[in-house]
């Protein structure tokens, strides 16, 4: 049942829960029939899952609500807690969430938050000493593991190039453990010009392939090519990073392989490297 500080819904119409509304497709949802899009049209960002909540609460989003089923919202009181007195909680049946969202909540919790007014590139290079440059990369999953390794190893910031998928959409933001709404980030307009204002900061720009030529990681970490301040570019799965990314960097490095592998899924091969960066920072740690 629901406690006193939450509001009971049993009506998926509810104006209330307009921004949860069809989720799948695109008519109430920041993850819409064009997931592509480099910024969502709407004005707010839906965090799924309870884990992603907690995190999202560690950062600069504005909540403006959170929904969950009665389940949830009895066993998450310590969330609940955590919540700003001003934040409505709603509880409505998992019934209620499927015919609302047009698909099954099973994490059983929803939040939706105030969508951040977008970083200017060069305010990273300002303010950050290890950033990540994704060019290309359109896939919801591949940007919020992204996000998710890059906090994971210690790196401070990502620059997402034209055509990377929005790491604020719903489906990013889960798989980044809610990182996505956490770690700072910027859309790039001019990816190779921004790369050589990285360069000009006194960056290590290096770029992640592949390709004959480039250093191995390992050695790459042993000759301080990984140290701060220092520019991980990343592409795409398939065509990687464009001749001219690659050009604009100052660095390539490439991953080893075994037998007839060639390459690696993007947010994988960024981990890899990333852990060699870190492992040469010994960690962070003291």
């Amino acid at each position: 049942m629901a406690d006193a500080d939450t509001v009971r819904i049993t009506d998926p119409g509810d104006p209330r829960l307009w921004d949860y509304r069809n989720l799948r497709t695109g008519t109430g949802a920041t993850e819409s029939a064009a997931p592509r899009r480099p910024e969502s049209s709407l004005g707010h960002v839906v965090v799924e899952g309870h884990l992603a909540l907690r995190r999202c609460l560690e950062g600069p989003l504005r909540l403006r609500s959170v929904l969950m089923t009665p389940a949830r919202a009895s066993s998450l009181a310590d969330l609940r807690g955590r919540l700003d007195g001003d934040t409505p909680v709603y509880v409505a049946d998992r019934g209620v969430l499927a015919e609302l969202t047009g698909f099954d909540v099973h994490r059983g919790v929803l939040a939706s938050a105030d969508r951040p007014e977008p970083l200017d590139p060069a305010s990273l290079r300002e303010q950050y000493r290890r950033i990540v440059v994704l060019e290309g990369l359109s896939d919801l999953e591949n940007v919020g593991a992204a996000f998710r390794v890059a906090a994971a190893l210690g790196l401070d910031a990502v620059l997402l190039g034209p055509g990377c998928a929005d790491p604020l959409y719903r489906r990013c933001v889960r798989v980044s453990l809610g990182w996505s709404t956490v770690l700072p980030h910027a859309r790039s307009q001019d990816l190779v010009s921004d790369l050589a204002g990285l360069a000009a900061a006194g960056f290590s720009t290096v770029a992640l392939t592949p390709g004959a030529g480039a250093l191995a990681v390992d050695r790459a970490a042993n000759e301080g090519v990984l140290d701060d301040p220092v520019a991980l570019v990343v592409g795409a799965e398939g065509p990687g990073l464009t001749e001219q990314a690659m050009a604009a960097a100052g660095h390539r490095v490439a991953i080893p392989m075994s037998g007839d592998a060639d390459s690696l899924n993007a947010a994988t091969a960024l981990a890899v490297v990333a852990s060699f960066a870190a492992a040469a920072r010994s960690w962070d740690r003291p």
